[in-house]
């Protein structure tokens, strides 16, 4: 029987697998290791681990690592945590998730504000002031609607302004919700960016270790030979 079709008993949950199918417990990181010897304290490097109990033992230490460092785990990283447990994809269109969210006032405050910050609106805006001057101090010059200096303008004009103001504040506030949701998914996407490189690191020495020891055995094979056909040469 070859070396990939032979079983052998898992450390943690002791079911018996494939050896292709298992993880030796030297091909381990450190930190991994010394999370399971805590369970385990007969382990060895020779034992072997199946990959949903070091898929478990992983997420155990990412879990214990957050909270050591920041005391607490936060709601984003139990998300982050999960979704690296079950493979799932954690990005997401921050623009489409807002627009369900949003009601009629603040698309419409969005709008007001992205026109009342344009250059379309100083040259309207303008041109409405200066119709206005012309209008009461050349057109009707002799009963003006709005006499010099322009009460009733600087009244429109305030009101503008008054309207102006909270319906900017609203759209400002909307701005800072959506840069608020796209900071929570670049720091998710980075979290689990870093989490799923340590975890490659990990495969990549385990298949280096399992590519070493089927090196060195078939270097005993060759020397083996050689010494065989030494022996039938004397």
């Amino acid at each position: 029987m070859s070396e990939k079709n032979q079983s052998h008993e898992c450390l943690v949950c002791g079911q018996k697998f494939l050896i292709k199918n298992l993880i030796p417990m030297g091909a381990i990181r450190k930190s991994i290791t010394e999370e399971i010897s805590h369970d385990f304290p007969e382990w060895s490097p020779q034992s072997y681990i199946c990959q949903a109990d070091l898929t478990k033992y992983r997420i155990q230490y990412v879990h214990s690592l957050l909270k050591s460092e920041k005391g607490e785990v936060t709601d984003l990283e139990y998300e982050v945590i999960k979704s690296l447990q079950q493979h799932e994809v954690i990005t997401k269109n921050v623009e489409n998730q807002l627009d369900q969210n949003w009601t009629l006032g603040e698309r419409l405050a969005d709008k007001i504000a992205t026109f009342g910050g344009s250059w379309a609106f100083l040259m309207c805006f303008a041109t409405f002031l200066a119709i206005w001057i012309i209008v009461n101090t050349v057109v009707m010059v002799t009963h003006p609607a709005d006499p010099y200096p322009f009460i009733l303008l600087n009244l429109i004009l305030s009101c503008i302004a008054a309207i102006q103001a909270p319906v900017i504040m609203m759209s400002q506030n909307r701005q800072e919700a959506k840069d608020r949701l796209r900071s929570q998914n670049d720091y998710k996407i980075n979290l689990k960016a870093e989490l799923e490189i340590q975890h490659l690191n990990e495969k990549l020495d385990h298949l280096l270790m399992h590519q070493w020891n089927r090196l060195a055995q078939i270097q005993e094979i060759q020397l083996d030979l050689l010494s065989e056909m030494s022996k039938k040469r004397k």
